[in-house]
């Protein structure tokens, strides 16, 4: 029978007690008859990798081939509860690691600015302070208010003592400003 199909049993008491003597043909003939089972088996079973497991469950129970008893049917019962013991270290080792998942720059929430991030930022605000100077003071301290504070116009005009209409006209002529300043290059962005 040639490995990893299963079909009926090729190892006999007799093929087990040539594999018992050693003979490497009858203990060829013992793991292809029961290697396809086993991991047939495990894979029904839900183990990630079948094909290891049987290989360890075969380390296990060869070295003490010479000692079981019971003919073919006994193997069969030892292979088969070696491999169960496998099984349940391996839920248990599997639930005692977490399943590794591949990481996703896109999805991680961890973040951190670049130097060029900080750099730009850095010099996004030089630029907004080199164009605030060149307002006049009263234009300049509306702005500030209303941007950088985050006031409404009813807010600025109580804290400068002035109208909400006086708020409003320094506001217009100061974002005009800034945008003959941007046009005209004065100050590049």
């Amino acid at each position: 029978m040639s490995p990893g199909r299963v079909g009926p049993p090729t190892c006999t008491d007799e093929v087990l007690r040539h594999a018992q003597d050693g003979q490497a043909w009858a203990v060829r003939a013992v793991y292809d008859d029961f290697a396809p089972r086993i991991a047939g088996y495990l894979r029904a079973r839900g183990v990630i990798d079948p094909d290891d497991l049987t290989s360890e469950v075969f380390l296990g129970v060869l070295p003490r081939l010479a000692s079981v008893t019971g003919g073919a049917a006994g193997l069969r019962s030892l292979l088969f509860s070696v491999a169960h013991a496998r099984l349940v270290d391996s839920i248990r080792d599997r639930a005692r690691r977490p399943t590794p998942l591949a990481y996703d720059a896109a999805t991680d929430p961890r973040t951190a600015p670049s130097a060029e991030d900080d750099a730009e930022h850095l010099l996004g605000t030089e630029r907004a302070v080199a164009m605030l100077a060149q307002l006049p003071a009263s234009q300049r301290e509306v702005l500030s208010l209303r941007i950088l504070g985050d006031l409404t116009v009813e807010q600025v005009a109580g804290v400068l003592g002035t109208t909400e209409g006086a708020v409003k006209q320094h506001q217009r002529r100061g974002l005009l400003a800034l945008r003959a300043l941007v046009v005209e290059g004065a100050v590049t962005l």
